[in-house]
C-alpha cells in the first residue's frame, strides 16, 4: 500500500496517508490519488460552513452566559471550532500535482 485515506474525527474528513515519496509514484497513481484527494477537498468549504455555524451558536450563548466558568468553557469552545477551521482550510490549499518529468536512467546507443 503506497497511500491510504484516514479518516480524521476531528475534522470530519479523509486525509491522505502516504508511505512512499509523492515523486516515487507513478503518474497513474498519481492522478488516481488527486481524483480521490479533489473529491474529499470539495467537501471542505462545506464543513467550514457546518463549523462556522456552530461557532455562532455557541457564541450567541456566551453573550447570554452569566456563569464566568460556562463562559470560559463556551471560548474554549470556540477556539477549538476556529482552530478546525484553519486547519481545514489549510488541507484545502494542499494541490499536489502529477509530476510531469520522471527520475529515469538515461538510453544509451
Amino acid at each position: 500500500m503506497q497511500v491510504e485515506f484516514i479518516y480524521n474525527k476531528r475534522l470530519g474528513i479523509s486525509l491522505p496517508q502516504l508511505y512512499v515519496n509523492w515523486e516515487d509514484l507513478d503518474t497513474d497513481s498519481q492522478a488516481r490519488i488527486l481524483a480521490e484527494w479533489e473529491i474529499i477537498r470539495g467537501q471542505i468549504p462545506d464543513k467550514v460552513k457546518k463549523v462556522e455555524e456552530t461557532i455562532n451558536h455557541t457564541l450567541a450563548a456566551l453573550t447570554t452566559e452569566s456563569d464566568f466558568e460556562r463562559s470560559c468553557e463556551l471560548n474554549l469552545e470556540m477556539a477549538e471550532l476556529a482552530s478546525i477551521i484553519n486547519d481545514l482550510w489549510i488541507w484545502f490549499r494542499v494541490d499536489p500535482t502529477v509530476s510531469s518529468v520522471r527520475n529515469e536512467k538515461p538510453v544509451h546507443a
